[in-house]
């Protein structure tokens, strides 16, 4: 089914709308200025958001409230939660026994945001449990190399994020380096790649840096005479860790655990380049309802349950950190 790229009349006029309403603004602006002012030069990031972010959400929820012909419905999100048993059903009455084997984790809407919100966690976790020593290397004054492991951090991420991924399929593929040299070491090739440890490699690997950034922020800005303190009042280096340095770093850890546990969700081309198409997750199904089966409203439906995953999130941050001092890639 191919996609439709209409839009209803409405969206057309509201950016046009927008558009007119901007360049009065601009007038009024400058009229009441008597000239050109700095503030004058955040106009076009308003523009920006308004045509690219705020145009966009309206456009998802109208969507996601319609049918095809365009009257209100909430059948796209009932969708969402009947496709488990219904494509249970379809499957199992064609294929009957045989059709159990295609009944797996990853081809219906809930098994795949389920699946997705577990990979996502794994891959948290383990960015975390690899982040925090980096971010406290890169940030420890004492540390010749902390400058160095910036650096060695920032480099990959100034290559395309999708070069970056399959980059890693002439490591991990059947011919690739890796088993290319267990076969000259005598030992025999593993499948290292289309499973699902693949893909939460390929994860940990492209989100690792913002985990590590916003905590190496935190602690970079955290006044290290607290430690000092502590460790003249008996401290060891375990407790001041555990009772100074970890509290102090809360916000950047969350914040990490937010940039990176939320893309890890909605990712879509990892899972299908090192996965190759034995895993799925909700990104790639977002993706399928809207270019591969040319439904807008079910892949509306999704995204704003995605966005509301999202706003939760932030909820989270904000409730922990609300002055923002998380930081982020800086």
């Amino acid at each position: 089914m191919r996609a439709n790229l209409s839009l209803p009349w409405w969206a057309w006029a509201a950016m046009g709308a927008g558009l007119v309403v901007f360049a009065v603004m601009i007038g009024l602006t400058v009229k009441r200025n008597r000239g050109v002012h700095r503030s004058l030069f955040a106009s076009p990031y308003t523009l920006w958001m308004i045509v690219f972010t705020v145009i966009p959400v309206i456009l998802i929820g109208y969507y996601a409230f319609t049918n095809a012909s365009g009257a209100f419905t909430l059948d796209n999100f009932k969708n969402f939660w009947d496709s488990n048993y219904e494509s249970n059903k379809v499957i199992l009455d064609v294929m009957g026994e045989e059709g159990a084997a295609y009944i797996t984790r990853g081809t219906v809407n809930v098994d795949t945001l389920v699946y997705s919100l577990w990979m996502a966690f794994k891959c948290t976790v383990i960015c975390l449990l690899l982040g925090y020593p980096a971010a406290l290397f890169m940030a420890d004054r004492n540390m010749k190399l902390g400058a160095t492991l910036v650096v060695l951090f920032i480099i990959p991420m100034w290559m395309n994020f999708l070069l970056r991924t399959i980059a890693w399929m002439s490591l991990l593929e059947d011919s690739g380096l890796i088993n290319t040299f267990l076969k000259w070491l005598g030992f025999e090739g593993v499948q290292l790649m289309y499973n699902s440890e693949a893909v939460l490699l390929g994860m940990v690997y492209n989100f690792l840096p913002f985990m590590v950034f916003p905590i190496y922020t935190v602690l970079s800005k955290m006044d290290f005479r607290l430690t000092e303190a502590a460790a003249d009042l008996g401290c060891n280096s375990l407790q001041t860790l555990v009772k100074v340095t970890l509290p102090l770093s809360l916000p950047g850890v969350i914040s990490g655990i937010t940039m990176v546990f939320m893309p890890s969700v909605t990712t879509f081309f990892i899972p299908r380049v090192l996965g190759g198409g034995n895993t799925m997750m909700f990104g790639d199904l977002i993706e399928s309802k809207f270019l591969t089966e040319g439904n807008w409203n079910v892949g509306s439906a999704l995204s704003l349950i995605m966005m509301l995953l999202i706003l939760l999130s932030l909820s989270i941050l904000r409730k922990v950190d609300p002055n923002g001092e998380g930081g982020g890639i800086a």
